[in-house]
C-alpha cells in the first residue's frame, strides 16, 4: 500500500509497534485508535483546545497537531502513564480533591499541562500557572477549581520538602 508504514512509538517507557499506518496519522488517533490509549481527547482537532495535550521528549503539545510518524525515537508520555501501579498523582488527586473534574473531558490533557510546567518550575507564580495552562480549555469549572487544584499540589509539595 503506497503511503502506509510500520514503525514503533515509545510510550510511557514501553515500545509500540505501529503497523500499516498512513504517513498522515495524527499522533492523537494512533493512541487512541491504533494504541488503545483512549485518555487524550479529541475535540477541535486544530490544536486550540488542549484536551489531547502529551508530553513528547518534555515538551506539552497538541497531540491532534503531531504526525505519528514524527515521534519516532521520542519519548511520549500520556495521561495513561501517570499513575504508577494504579495510583493517583497529587495532581490528579487535587484534581478530585478541589472539584476540578466536572465534566472530565478536558481533565487529561489538564492534567498533563500542570504536571509539565510543575516539573520545570515547582513554585510557580499565578501568571505562570494561567500562561501554562492557557492552551487548555474547560467549559464546565471556570477554571477557579483547576487553579485550587494547581495551588493545592504546589502548597503540598512544598510542605513535603
Amino acid at each position: 500500500m503506497s503511503g502506509h508504514q510500520n514503525y514503533t512509538l515509545n510510550v510511557n517507557g514501553t515500545e509500540h509497534p505501529v503497523k500499516d499506518a498512513w504517513i498522515g496519522e495524527s499522533l492523537l488517533y494512533v493512541l487512541r485508535e491504533r494504541l488503545g490509549l483512549p485518555g487524550s481527547k479529541g475535540a477541535c482537532e486544530q490544536g486550540e483546545c488542549g484536551s489531547c495535550t502529551v508530553v513528547i521528549d518534555g515538551s506539552a503539545v497538541c497531540s491532534c497537531l503531531v504526525m505519528a510518524a514524527t515521534a519516532v525515537d521520542s519519548q511520549i508520555a500520556t495521561i495513561e502513564g501517570l499513575a504508577e501501579d494504579g495510583t493517583l498523582t497529587d495532581v490528579q488527586e487535587a484534581f478530585i480533591t478541589e472539584g476540578a473534574v466536572q465534566c472530565g473531558f478536558c481533565t487529561p490533557g489538564l492534567v498533563m499541562a500542570v504536571h509539565h510546567l510543575l516539573e520545570s518550575n515547582d513554585n510557580p507564580d499565578e501568571m505562570t500557572v494561567k500562561e501554562a495552562l492557557s492552551g487548555n480549555i474547560c467549559r464546565c469549572t471556570g477554571y477557579g477549581r483547576i487553579f485550587a487544584a494547581v495551588d493545592a499540589v504546589i502548597a503540598q509539595r512544598q510542605a513535603g520538602k
